[in-house]
C-alpha cells in the first residue's frame, strides 16, 4: 500500500497549535532517548563480548562439535548394534534404504543449515562463520530542526537541518577505559589504628553524634510547628550505620524521639481529614496547623513502626543483610525499645495509635524475659491507677483477655495480677427508682406559643440554655459513660476469673484470680452469688491449695456474702472452721504478708457480721490469736492485739478470759480445729502476761491495755494515734521490711576515757589501796587437778 502522508506545507504548520507541536517535540524527543539508551546498552554488551572473545583463544566449534558427536555416536553403536547375522535379510535391506533417504540421520543437527542443502568438499568453517548474516545495530533517529522554507517557482520547499548529539557513548567508553585504569593501580592500604587511637576517633564519633541529636531536638521542642522536618532527620539516625557508634546512637535518638513527642503532642486525638476538608480553602494559620498535625502523626507512625521493628528482630533473632549491629547488641536496643513504648502506654493514652502500643505491651508482659516482663507489669499498672475514664483500662483488659485465652491458661502469674490495680469502685448493678424515671424536657414551641406569653418565651429560652449549660459543667453524661466502661470492664474481668475457675483449677494463675475474686466480690451480680460460693468451698475441701490460697477464698466468700449476700441463706460455719484451723499455718517470719490476709478476714467475719456470731465462737478465736501473737514479728503483733481489742469491746462477757476460775463444765481443747466445741470459756489469757514483756514497746502498751480489759477511758486507755487506727494500717506502720524499729532505738552514748567512774570519788585511799591488793591476790587462780577432786568427792 502506498504511503500517502505528505510533508506538511508552511500554512500548514502555522496553523497548527503551539500545544500540538510541543507533544509531537516532547514524544520526539522522548522516543530519540529511548533509542539512544538502546543502542548504549546494546553498544556496551558489543564491547564485553569483543573484549571476553580478546582473553579466550578461538577454536573451530563446529569441528570439535563434530568430532564430539561422532565419538558418541561411535560408543553407542558399540553398545546397542546386534551382530549382523542375528537380524533378517529384508530388515537389512530395509535398514540400507533408509540410510540412502533419510538426510536428517547423517545430518549436523549442531549445524544452521537447510536439511536438503548439499554439503560443499572444501568448506571450511571460517567461511562459514564469515557467510553468517551479522545483525547491526540501529542507529538512534537524527532530531531535526525545522528552518524557514524557501519559496521557488516550483513551490515552498521547506528547509530542515540536523540537531547536534552528544555522544553520549563515548563518554560511557571513556568512563569505563578511566576505571579500568583505576582498577588496574594497586590501591593504597588505610592506615592501621592502634587500640588508644580507635577508642579516641569512637569518642570523638560519638561525641559529634550526640550534639547533632541535641541540637535537633532543642530546635523541635522551640518550634514543633516548623521543625517536621528535623523531626523526621532524628528518626532517620535511628538507621544508624557506622558499626562502632550504632549501638548507642540508636538507643540515645529512641529515647530522644520519645521525650520529644511526650512534650509536642497535643492533647486531643487527630483524625485523617476527609476530601471536602481538603478541599475547602482555610486560612494559613489553619492549613499550617493541619501540616503539622498530618506530618506529626505520619512521624509518630513511623518511630512506633521502627520500635516494633527492633522488638520483632530480636524476638526471632533474626539480623537483616545490611545490618551493622550484633545479635548480642539487639537486646539492649529491644529493652530500650520496650522502656520507650511503656512510656508512650502511660504518657499519651489519648493519642493516635494507642491501641497498636496495648496491642505490642500486652503479649510482652508474659515474655521470657523476667527484666522485659516486669517494665511491662508495671506501665500496665500505671495505666490502670491514672486512668479516670476507663477507655485505655477497658482496652487493655480486653487484649489481656484474649492472650490468657489463646495461650490456654499458661501465663504468668503477674498477668492476671495486674487486675487488681483497676480503679473500679462503682458499677450498673441495677437502676433505682430516680433513674428509671423519665427526665424533666423542655416545652416544645407550640407549648410555648399556647401557654407563654411572648416575655415569659424569652425568659424560659433564657433559662433552658442556662440549665443546659449547667448539665454540661456537672458532666452527667460523662457519669454515665465512665459507670459503663466500668461495668464493661468488669465483665471481661469476672468472665476471665471464671473461665479458669472452671477449667484451670490446677493452674498457677489460681492464686491471682481468688485475689481478684476477694477485691472484686462486691461488684459481682447476686446470680452468680449461690454458685460462687460452692465452688470456693469445693476448693478449700479439695486440699490442693497453699494456705495463702485458702485465706483468699475465705475473703471471697465473705466479700460476697456481707455486701448484697446478705439476702442469700447461706452458712459460712465451714469458712470460720478452716479459718480456724489456718492461723497456726501462718509464716512467722520475714515474709508475715499473710497475716494481713488474715486481719482482713478477721474484721469482715466478726466486725461486719457480729450479730451472726456465737460469743463462744468469739472467745475461741481469742484465745487462738492471743496464742498466735506470741510467734509472729512484732507489726504482726500489734495487728492481732488491736484485733482482740475490738473483740473484747464488740462482744459482751469476753472478759470472761481474765479470770483463772472456769466458767462452766469441760476443759480447753487448744488442738480441736472446731470453734464450737474447744471450751475456750475454761481457760485464761495468760499470753498478755508474756506479751507485757515483749521488747517492743507497742506490743508492750497493747498487751497491758488488754490485761485490764481494754477500756475506752481511764489511764489504762490507749492513746489516740494507736485505738483510732484499724489493724491493718497498724501492721504497715510497725512493718519491719525497710529494716527499720517503730519506734527508732536510742542511741548510746559513749563513755569518755578521761572521766573516772563515780564510785572512785567517795572511796578513801586506804580503803581503795586494800581493794587494789585484795584484787590482785586472787587474780592468780591455781591450775586445777581434776584427779585430786574426783577422788575427795569418791572418798566422801
Amino acid at each position: 500500500r502506498k504511503n500517502t502522508k505528505r510533508v506538511p506545507s508552511f500554512r500548514k504548520l502555522l496553523r497548527t497549535s503551539k500545544i500540538k507541536l510541543d507533544n509531537k517535540l516532547k514524544n520526539k524527543q522522548y522516543k530519540q532517548q529511548s533509542a539512544a539508551k538502546k543502542y548504549r546498552k546494546e553498544q556496551k554488551k558489543l564491547r564485553e563480548a569483543v573484549r571476553d572473545a580478546l582473553s579466550r583463544k578461538p577454536f573451530p566449534l563446529e569441528e570439535y562439535k563434530k568430532k564430539k558427536v561422532a565419538e558418541k555416536h561411535e560408543e553407542e553403536e558399540e553398545e546397542q548394534a546386534l551382530p549382523l547375522d542375528m537380524m533378517d535379510e529384508d530388515d537389512l535391506k530395509l535398514m540400507e534404504d533408509l540410510a540412502q533417504k533419510a538426510s536428517f540421520l547423517t545430518r549436523d543437527l549442531s549445524s544452521n543449515e537447510p536439511a536438503h542443502v548439499k554439503k560443499r568438499k572444501h568448506e571450511s568453517v571460517i567461511d562459514k562463520y564469515e557467510k553468517v548474516p551479522r545483525r547491526m545495530q540501529t542507529e538512534p533517529e537524527k532530531e531535526l530542526i525545522h528552518l524557514l522554507p524557501i519559496k521557488d517557482k516550483s513551490g515552498i520547499i521547506p528547509q530542515t537541518m540536523e540537531k547536534p548529539v552528544l555522544s553520549v557513548a563515548q563518554d560511557e567508553e571513556e568512563d569505563t577505559e578511566e576505571m579500568e585504569e583505576a582498577e588496574g593501580f594497586p590501591t593504597e592500604p588505610l592506615p592501621v589504628l592502634s587500640p588508644e587511637e580507635m577508642a579516641a576517633q569512637r569518642r570523638q564519633k560519638l561525641q559529634e553524634r550526640k550534639m547533632h541529636i541535641a541540637a535537633l531536638a532543642s530546635a523541635i521542642l522551640s518550634e514543633p510547628d516548623s521543625s517536621i522536618k528535623k523531626l523526621k532527620e532524628l528518626r532517620a539516625m535511628l538507621m544508624e550505620q557506622d558499626p562502632n557508634v550504632a549501638v548507642i546512637v540508636r538507643k540515645l535518638v529512641m529515647v530522644s524521639l520519645m521525650e520529644i513527642f511526650k512534650d509536642i503532642v497535643p492533647s486531643y486525638k487527630i483524625r485523617p481529614l476527609t476530601e471536602a476538608e481538603k478541599a475547602t480553602k482555610v486560612k494559613k494559620e489553619t492549613q499550617k496547623l493541619r501540616e503539622f498535625e498530618e506530618g506529626l502523626v505520619s512521624q509518630y507512625k513511623f518511630y512506633l513502626e521502627n520500635l516494633e521493628q527492633t522488638i520483632k528482630d530480636w524476638k526471632q533473632r533474626k539480623l537483616k543483610k545490611s545490618n551493622v549491629i550484633s545479635l548480642k547488641a539487639y537486646k539492649g536496643l529491644a529493652e530500650i525499645a520496650v522502656k520507650c513504648l511503656c512510656e508512650l502506654l502511660v504518657a499519651l493514652p489519648h493519642f493516635n495509635f494507642h491501641n497498636n502500643i496495648i496491642v505490642l505491651i500486652v503479649p510482652l508482659m508474659n515474655d521470657a524475659s523476667k527484666m522485659i516482663s516486669e517494665l511491662c507489669c508495671e506501665a500496665v499498672r500505671r495505666l490502670f491507677k491514672q486512668d479516670k475514664l476507663g477507655y485505655a483500662s477497658l482496652g487493655v483488659v480486653k487484649v489481656i483477655s484474649g492472650l490468657v485465652r489463646g495461650r490456654n491458661y499458661d501465663v504468668r502469674p503477674e498477668v492476671l495480677k495486674v487486675f487488681l490495680h483497676l480503679r473500679i469502685k462503682e458499677v450498673e448493678l441495677q437502676k433505682d427508682a430516680e433513674d428509671i424515671a423519665p427526665k424533666k424536657k423542655f416545652m416544645t414551641y407550640k407549648e410555648k406559643r399556647k401557654n407563654l406569653s411572648r416575655m415569659q418565651r424569652k425568659w424560659r429560652k433564657a433559662e433552658e440554655k442556662l440549665e443546659r449549660e449547667l448539665l454540661e459543667a456537672e458532666a452527667s453524661e460523662s457519669k454515665e459513660k465512665k459507670l459503663k466502661l466500668h461495668t464493661e470492664t468488669l465483665n471481661i474481668v469476672f468472665v476471665t476469673y471464671f473461665r479458669i475457675l472452671k477449667k484451670a483449677q490446677k493452674s498457677p494463675l489460681l492464686p491471682a484470680v481468688l485475689e481478684g475474686l476477694a477485691k472484686f466480690a462486691h461488684l459481682i451480680n447476686v446470680e452468680f452469688f449461690d454458685d460462687l460460693v460452692i465452688v470456693l468451698h469445693s476448693l478449700i475441701a479439695s486440699g490442693g491449695l497453699s494456705y495463702r490460697e485458702s485465706l483468699h477464698c475465705v475473703l471471697s466468700a465473705f466479700h460476697i456474702l456481707s455486701g448484697q449476700g446478705d439476702v442469700l441463706n447461706i452458712d459460712p460455719m465451714k469458712f470460720y472452721t478452716h479459718l480456724y484451723k489456718t492461723l497456726f499455718s501462718l509464716h512467722a517470719g520475714r515474709s508475715n504478708d499473710d497475716v494481713e490476709i488474715v486481719l482482713q478476714c478477721l474484721d469482715i467475719m466478726f466486725a461486719k457480721r457480729r450479730k451472726q456470731v456465737s460469743q463462744q465462737r468469739a472467745l475461741a478465736f481469742l484465745k487462738r490469736l492471743s496464742t498466735l501473737a506470741l510467734h509472729v514479728l512484732p507489726n504482726s503483733s500489734v495487728g492481732i492485739l488491736a484485733t482482740n481489742r475490738i473483740f473484747m469491746q464488740m462482744f459482751p462477757r469476753m472478759d470472761l478470759l481474765l479470770d483463772n476460775e472456769s466458767q462452766g463444765s469441760g476443759v480447753y481443747l487448744p488442738e480441736l480445729d472446731e470453734p464450737e466445741h474447744c471450751n475456750a470459756q475454761n481457760t485464761a489469757l495468760w499470753e498478755l502476761h508474756l506479751l507485757q514483756r515483749h521488747y517492743h514497746p507497742t506490743v508492750r502498751t497493747f498487751a497491758a491495755h488488754l490485761s485490764v480489759g481494754a477500756p475506752a477511758e481511764g489511764s489504762a486507755a490507749l492513746p489516740l494515734d494507736l485505738s483510732q487506727r484499724p489493724a491493718t494500717e497498724l501492721f504497715e506502720a510497725y512493718s519491719v521490711r525497710g529494716m527499720t524499729f517503730n519506734p527508732p532505738v536510742a542511741a548510746v552514748t559513749a563513755r569518755r576515757k578521761d572521766t573516772f567512774p563515780p564510785t572512785d570519788a567517795f572511796l578513801d585511799e586506804e580503803l581503795n589501796k586494800q581493794l587494789q591488793q585484795h584484787s590482785a591476790a586472787t587474780a592468780g587462780h591455781q591450775p586445777l587437778d581434776f584427779a585430786r577432786h574426783l577422788k575427795e568427792s569418791a572418798q566422801s
